[in-house]
């Protein structure tokens, strides 16, 4: 089964880069998105598996947008070091981190698999 993804990133270059490299690994990127308007539009329509969420999307924040978004789980990204996001990733409801430099499709699957379904 393909994974589906929706990448949500205020850059333009980091969404063309992400989906040239997840797509030649296998993951279907199904849309991308620059801001939280966009995202929520997206994440409806597409129903993705898994939302790839950059902490800062310009002036608003991905933790802000993370418990609006109701279809996929949510991976956040950033370039920043994980120990500098570390008390907001533990009160995010997102299933994990991926450092932008370490994005990749064996990483998503990791974490999507690792993850128990919704109820369990």
């Amino acid at each position: 089964m393909t994974i589906r993804c929706v990448i949500v990133d205020d850059s333009e270059r980091f969404r063309a880069s992400a989906r040239r490299l997840l797509s030649s690994q296998g993951i279907a990127v199904v849309a991308t998105a620059s801001d939280s308007r966009q995202a929520l539009r997206a994440v409806e329509e597409q129903e993705p598996d898994v939302v790839l969420l950059d902490v800062g999307l310009g002036a608003e924040s991905g933790f802000d947008l993370a418990p609006r978004i109701r279809h996929g789980a949510v991976i956040m990204v950033s370039s920043l070091a994980p120990d500098d996001l570390a008390e907001l990733l533990e009160e995010s409801p997102a299933i994990g981190f991926l450092p932008k430099d370490q994005l990749s499709g064996c990483a998503i699957t990791y974490l999507l698999r690792k993850t128990p379904p919704p109820g369990m």
